[in-house]
């Protein structure tokens, strides 16, 4: 725009650039206004002053000596702006398109609340509230609409520890470091009994005037715990008061007993003698007076003292009767409670078994008419047959374990029969040589009748001799011993073989018997089939309906 323009060729500029904008339009009876579509009402614009207002503009000089003001709101208003080119035109348009940016600037850098502006009149003055016009801008700008969902869903939401920090005063027990901050939440909303409310991730949800009850409460709460706080300063403070004074009081009584002291000192001493003399005989008189009542009152209180002690022992002995009457005569009632109970629960319990007893004899007696014994016979069998196979079983690992243990200690003493034929050949070995060295030496002595003979060399042979027959004795003896022992094993290991094949012929018998029962049980079922057939052919011949069974028309289930 230059400055020898007119606001008429401003607007047509206006009309020729937002031609095709559906927010702009040109008014019918105006040739420089025009009108702006906004969401809450069209706005029609007069461009009668806009140059004027625009080329307006604050001088540097003025701008920097109003900042220089001592009023801090005025020295506000005109920030002091250095700038290179200060003598370039800057126009009031320029200006509020500079404040524009800056203040788009700091709403994308902070986190912006939006406040609905209404006006209250068209007539543009104070005191004045109509209604209608404010009501239209409200609908128009959706706040009714806004306050209608907020009010029906959580419009107060805080942060759990901000809440805590606001309501913490309703419960102290949660101003701790036991709890966390959500159970706080649920703990304070639960001592003050609201409902309706939500528990989220990071905040509580509160539904509409559950704050301002909240509110309510702290502010009840903080009146209490302020009054309290302000009666114990003011206790504080009376008390400190009154101790001062009581204090000071003390100090003057002091001075004043002083100075009287002082003043009747000598009229003391003046009355010294006389007063001693009257103590004394006062003395004498008050001791004689309190002995009297001394004596009087120890009288009175032991007599007192006694009638309480009886009548306390009397009172025991009252209680003590009037308990051992009541437990008495409770532990009778309860024992004939329970007795009674037990002959009616004795007696339904007699009634009820021999009802259920009734009702399976007769059951028993129905299955044992037809093949009871039978199966009976049969199962009885079954279970001799399965003892006896387990028995069988058990024999046979027996056996088993018999044949090992046997095979063991047959090797065992195999292994020490053979050790004591080595011995007991060693020794005749030896028992052979020392009789051919002693016929040798006999030969020789013979020859040589004039040698002396060494009779200590022979009787050491002699004793060896005998030695060694004792040995051969011994063990021959354990020989016969063992081969005993070897018998009496076999003779064991055949018994157990005669059990066992005794035992395998009664299983077989049993399981012989159990077949021909099997087959008797058979051949009674058959008949049993015979006679009803017979039964069915002999009765009159019915007309059977379609949906009937065959059992149903017989009467009888076929097994």
């Amino acid at each position: 725009m230059l400055r020898n323009s007119t606001h008429e060729i401003f607007a047509e500029k206006l009309y020729q650039k937002f031609k095709g904008n559906l927010h702009f339009s040109r008014p019918k009876f105006s040739r420089s206004d025009f009108t702006i579509h906004h969401y809450a009402g069209n706005v029609t614009y007069q461009t009668d002053l806009f140059l004027d207002k625009n080329i307006d503009y604050a001088v540097n000089e003025h701008q920097v000596l109003l900042h220089a003001s001592r009023c801090s709101f005025v020295s506000s208003l005109f920030p002091h702006e250095v700038s290179a080119k200060s003598t370039k035109f800057t126009s009031i348009g320029s200006s509020f398109k500079q404040q524009l940016q800056a203040l788009l600037e700091t709403l994308s850098a902070t986190e912006p609340h939006y406040i609905r502006c209404i006006k209250p009149n068209n007539v543009l003055k104070p005191a004045i509230f109509e209604n209608s016009n404010v009501l239209q801008q409200l609908r128009c700008g959706g706040v009714l609409e806004a306050i209608r969902i907020s009010c029906l869903g959580y419009p107060t939401r805080r942060r759990f520890d901000e809440f805590v920090d606001r309501f913490g005063v309703l419960l102290p027990e949660v101003l701790g470091e036991s709890y966390d901050e959500v159970t706080a939440t649920n703990m304070l909303l639960d001592k003050v009994n609201l409902t309706g409310y939500q528990i989220g991730k990071t905040k509580v949800f509160l539904r509409a005037g559950q704050m301002a009850e909240l509110d309510a409460m702290r502010t009840e709460v903080l009146g209490c715990s302020a009054s309290k706080i302000q009666r114990k300063v003011r206790s504080y403070l009376a008390r400190k008061k009154f101790i001062q004074l009581r204090i000071s009081a003390t100090h003057l009584q002091a001075i004043c007993r002083g100075q009287i002291a002082r003043h009747y000192y000598d009229d003391l001493r003046r009355e010294a003698a006389s007063l001693t003399i009257q103590t004394c005989y006062r003395m004498y008189f008050a001791r004689k007076n309190y002995i009297n009542l001394c004596t009087a009152s120890t009288t009175i209180q032991s007599g007192l003292r006694g009638m309480a002690a009886r009548k306390k022992l009397q009172f025991r002995q009252h209680t003590k009767a009037a308990v051992t009457i009541q437990s008495f005569w409770r532990s009778y009632v309860a024992r004939s409670r329970f007795m009674s109970l037990k002959k009616a629960a004795i007696a339904t319990q007699c009634a009820w078994r021999g009802r259920v007893a009734r009702k399976e004899l007769r059951k028993l007696k129905m299955a044992a008419k037809e093949t009871g014994a039978l199966q009976a016979a049969k199962n009885k069998l079954e279970k001799q047959v399965e003892e006896l196979t387990w028995r069988l079983q058990l024999e046979k690992r027996m056996r088993t374990d018999m044949e090992e243990a046997k095979t063991q200690e047959n090797r065992k003493l195999q292994q020490q029969l053979q050790e004591l034929q080595l011995q007991s050949k060693e020794t005749k070995d030896l028992l052979k040589r020392e009789r051919e060295i002693a016929k040798e030496a006999l030969e020789k002595a013979s020859l040589v009748p004039e040698v002396q003979v060494d009779t200590t060399l022979i009787d050491k042979l002699t004793a060896e001799n005998e030695n060694l027959k004792a040995l051969m004795g011994s063990l021959e003896t354990k020989i016969d011993e063992t081969e005993q022992k070897f018998e009496e094993m076999k003779r064991a290991r055949e018994e157990w073989l005669k059990k066992a094949t005794d035992a395998e012929s009664k299983i077989n018998e049993l399981t012989n018997t159990v077949l021909s029962f099997q087959e008797k049980v058979t051949n009674m079922e058959a008949e049993n089939q015979l006679l009803r057939q017979q039964a069915l052919l002999r009765t009159p011949v019915r007309t059977i309906p379609e949906n009937t069974s065959p059992k149903s028309v017989c009467g009888f289930s076929i097994t």
